[in-house]
């Protein structure tokens, strides 16, 4: 199973009876599944199944879904002009142009005025209606598909992106592990010049005692656990990676486990290399962390 993001965008759009329908389908990141809608008035009652219908694809984004209903001629009523507010409206005018000098009405400007000439919407029988809602459902989930094929060609993208990441985190944990400072030797070395220039500083000082916290601090300062669970860390994300799916949040709990690492990893560093290497990792990480949040 393919990866996929939570960005896409999709449209369908089709006709039925003279009517023509268009659905317009926007998905962006969201941390759960979040779902608005924009129909036209008189059909809000295909939000439900709507709303089903994509539940039934997708787990995360915020998805914005908008119909668009163009009425055509085979729908359309012959208008109707209400002649008594008519008459009275041309009274009206008639008074005011003999009393105030008023420019006299015109027919079209009589005819524009709200009120007057009204189009009676075309009266549907329960067939018509059920034939009517079954092709604008038929038509979301035709877009629906699109969104899904937008969201996948997206999610292969961003998966190729995130394996290089995770290439880049494995070389640079392997470069702290192979870090000539990590020597057994360079690590004596180091340590024995630190007791030297204390004890230099402080001759009263136990020689003893403080071989035995300059071992301690030694044993605190090592480095191997932090390197094995980056090791393991990266085994997971290829893992998720090739399983494909709905893995975002799994991933970026892994991001996560990544950053407390490489966190760890430069607390822990007695060596500028190190360091160095660990403040890479963790640059690497944030990049890897930003671009998991667009998976589903």
């Amino acid at each position: 199973m393919s990866l996929q993001s939570m960005t896409g965008f999709a449209r369908a759009g089709g006709e039925h009876l003279g009517t023509s329908i268009a659905w317009e389908l926007k998905s962006v990141n969201g941390k759960s599944l979040e779902l608005r809608f924009r129909l036209p008035p008189g059909l809000e009652r295909l939000e439900q199944p709507s709303r089903a219908a994509i539940q039934k694809r997708f787990g995360r984004g915020n998805i914005q879904a908008s119909l668009t209903v163009g009425r055509g001629g085979g729908l359309s009523m012959p208008p109707v002009v209400n002649e008594a507010f008519l008459r009275d409206l041309a009274g009206l005018a008639q008074r005011l142009q003999q009393q105030y000098g008023a420019a006299p009405a015109t027919a079209d400007g009589l005819l524009g005025l709200r009120g007057v000439l009204e189009v009676p919407e075309a009266q549907e029988s329960e067939d018509e209606r059920a034939a009517h809602d079954a092709t604008v459902l038929g038509l979301l989930e035709r877009g629906l598909a699109g969104l899904e094929q937008a969201r996948a060609a997206e999610g292969a993208a961003l998966g190729v992106l995130l394996a290089g990441h995770v290439d880049a985190i494995e070389a640079l944990t392997m470069r702290a592990e192979a870090d000539g400072s990590r020597e057994p030797s360079a690590i004596r070395a180091r340590i024995a010049e630190q007791v030297r220039l204390v004890m230099d500083a402080v001759p009263a000082l136990d020689e003893a005692r403080l071989n035995m916290e300059a071992a301690f601090l030694a044993t605190k300062a090592d480095i191997r656990e932090e390197i094995d669970r980056l090791k393991t860390h990266v085994a997971s994300a290829r893992s998720l990676l090739a399983e494909g799916g709905r893995v975002g949040r799994k991933l970026d709990f892994l991001a996560q486990e990544f950053n407390r690492e490489s966190n760890t990893l430069c607390s822990k560093s007695n060596a500028a290399s190190v360091t160095a290497i660990g403040l890479e990792l963790k640059s690497v990480v944030d990049q890897f962390r930003e671009q998991v949040q667009n998976l589903e």
